[in-house]
């Protein structure tokens, strides 16, 4: 199984070095795609972990079925995913090749004012104005994360119904739930806008996704096990009166875990560099990011690994490496806005909610959720939104969703701003945290209620399917 791994990613990085050599013609977005290119990574990365967990026999499964999300994945977003997400992005962007991309829809009549867009409605199947290089250098930058969110609840459910049943539910995240959230945070819609429509800061805060593709997947694989039923974990005690003490959960194949884990942390240093609507910004500091995302990670497997170390004796090997993925994800939403202190802090707080997590997940509500998605993603994913409005020192951002341009809070040039903020800054609590509860409250509520309907309905036809058999 570890050549199988190993034989993925060399089939990754040869198709990452043919897209790069097809895309340097376009050299005003050359290192975006390139960033983009690299953050295919993240997908076969977190393949690779969940497979890590299983028996080998269920690995080779679990590997096709994420190639097959994949291909499903692409193609739903294509064909509207790109235009609910984007349609009306010219309105906020000027960036040269999306002025085409102006229609959005908004429920509220005109006098409630702009800015609360709910979808876009242009750009279906990259046409009517989505067909610029930068529209397209848009598009595929969104690719690696609308993978990543179909993954989370595919990998998790995997064992509850077949995989051809679990299709449609790839193409309703692809094409719906993930475009339609990821409009109201990046595209102009009203979450972004709660800064400027409501003054709760500078919106919704989430640079890279903690929410719109971690939380997003976390809570729709919560959906989707309460969907098709409570389910007592393997490892969970078999009465109330077992003192058998919690057990790390099992690892069949820790190279691949590893591997999963390095190829996690190399593409989501492309991912944080990958979309051209922020990397066209020259205040966002570049080597900030990086430095961040390793500080995070390294203090997230950490914690994650000492955690293990007192509770078992021994360190483990599935928890350090998605204690790893859980510090990535964390310092996703407030990647560019805080010092690397605080980004070390919010990584190891991040390998401490993980086991945490997991043990009430597993232990307590005795849900069976086999690739830990509702704490590796979900409880991440919060954690991340919500250090926003606690570290973000207000150095960097000015401007950010429309807000604070040239002052912000009688200060120039003060940017996101959380509790936490440097000297000569102000505090923005508790409007920032306003901001976090609302998009969070908003995206698990949404993604939660989607997916147990979704799921609900296919669990209810495999089981007329099975009665009629």
């Amino acid at each position: 199984m570890l050549k199988s791994g190993l034989l993925i990613s060399s089939v990754i990085v040869s198709l990452i070095g043919n897209l790069t050599f097809a895309l340097a013609s376009e050299t005003d977005l050359i290192w975006p795609l390139l960033a983009g290119c690299l953050a295919f990574l993240i997908p076969a990365g977190f393949t690779l972990l969940a497979s890590g967990g299983m028996p080998e026999e269920k690995a080779v499964p679990t590997a096709m079925m994420g190639l097959a999300a994949t291909g499903l994945a692409l193609v739903g977003y294509l064909a509207c995913g790109f235009a609910l997400q984007f349609g009306g992005i010219g309105l906020v962007s000027d960036l040269p090749g999306l002025g085409g991309l102006i229609w959005e829809w908004s429920p509220l009549d005109a006098t409630w004012g702009t800015g609360w867009g709910a979808l876009g409605l242009k750009g279906f199947f990259l046409q009517e104005g989505a067909d610029t290089p930068m529209a397209y250098a848009l598009f595929f930058s969104q690719l690696p994360l609308v993978v990543t969110a179909c993954l989370i609840p595919l990998l998790t459910l995997r064992k509850r119904a077949k995989s051809f049943a679990l299709v449609p539910g790839v193409l309703l995240i692809a094409a719906v739930v993930y475009p339609v959230i990821g409009n109201w945070v990046w595209g102009g819609g009203w979450l972004a806008n709660l800064g400027s429509n409501l003054e709760l800061g500078h919106g919704f805060v989430d640079f890279a996704g903690s929410g719109m593709v971690h939380l997003l997947g976390g809570v729709a694989a919560l959906g989707g096990i309460l969907a098709f039923g409570l389910r007592i974990s393997d490892r969970g005690p078999r009465n109330e009166n077992a003192e058998e003490p919690a057990r790390m959960p099992p690892v069949h194949l820790p190279l691949l875990a590893i591997l999963g884990s390095l190829l996690l942390l190399v593409g989501w240093l492309g991912l944080v560099f990958s979309n051209p609507l922020y990397m066209s910004d020259e205040r966002l500091p570049g080597s900030l990011l990086a430095v961040n995302i390793v500080l995070a990670a390294s203090g997230s497997l950490l914690v994650a690994m000492l955690y293990t170390w007192f509770a078992t004796g021994g360190a483990d090997v599935l928890m350090a490496t998605r204690g790893l993925a859980a510090g990535l994800i964390a310092i996703s939403a407030a990647c560019p806005f805080v010092p690397p202190w605080a980004a070390l802090i919010i990584g190891a707080v991040a390998g401490l909610l993980l086991p945490l997590g997991i043990y009430f997940v597993e232990y307590l509500l005795r849900l069976d959720d086999p690739a830990a998605a509702i704490a590796t993603h979900g409880l991440s994913g919060l954690w991340g939104l919500l250090a926003v409005a606690i570290f973000a020192d207000g150095i960097y951002g000015a401007g950010w969703n429309g807000i604070g341009a040239e002052e912000y809070l009688g200060i120039a040039g003060q940017g996101v701003s959380g509790y936490l903020v440097a000297a000569g800054f102000q505090p923005d609590l508790p409007s920032q945290l306003f901001a976090q509860l609302t998009g969070i409250g908003t995206i698990a509520i949404v993604a939660f209620a989607l997916a147990w309907a979704f799921f609900k309905a296919l669990s209810l036809a495999v089981k007329t399917s099975n009665v009629k058999t």
